[in-house]
């Protein structure tokens, strides 16, 4: 293992080569938003949230490339994404969630993910909505901040 300063550097090696194929599919995601008509200001929140979810969040426990970060999604939305963004609401959640779920269906319609993987998304975005907004309120609540404190 070739360690320099306490950094694996396999694992930057490794977090560079993904990050590089995640800006290919982000361009391309782009391109699809525009040919959908949607303005640019849709456009740069909808990329943006993609793009939290496949180069922070899917590399920040271990290396996920996109294909794989399908199956994730609970997590992100249901717990990460409401402690690690500060701007976590019912609002941003629901938004983040319709943007990697256009993000997904893009990738589908390329050819870089299954329908299957996509339809399990769409599935888990779905039936966890609910519950990903009882949590993000919960947590925002000041009534029940002791919960997360102790």
């Amino acid at each position: 293992m070739d360690v320099k300063d306490g950094v694996n550097m396999d694992y930057e090696k490794e977090m560079k080569k993904i990050q590089k194929e995640n800006k290919k599919y982000l361009d391309e995601f782009w391109d699809w938003l525009k040919d959908k008509g949607l303005k640019e200001k849709t456009i740069r929140s909808h990329v943006s949230n993609a793009d939290l979810y496949i180069n922070d969040y899917l590399n920040y426990y271990e290396l996920t490339k996109m294909e794989e970060g399908y199956s994730m999604i609970s997590n992100f939305l249901g717990d990460w994404f409401i402690r690690k963004c500060m701007w976590s609401t019912a609002y941003s959640v629901k938004t983040t969630a319709a943007s990697i779920k256009k993000f997904y269906n893009c990738m589908m319609e390329k050819g870089y993910v299954s329908k299957e993987n996509y339809d399990m998304l769409s599935f888990i975005i779905k039936d966890e909505m609910e519950e990903w907004i009882e949590e993000v309120n919960r947590y925002n609540s000041f009534d029940d901040f002791d919960d997360f404190m102790f």
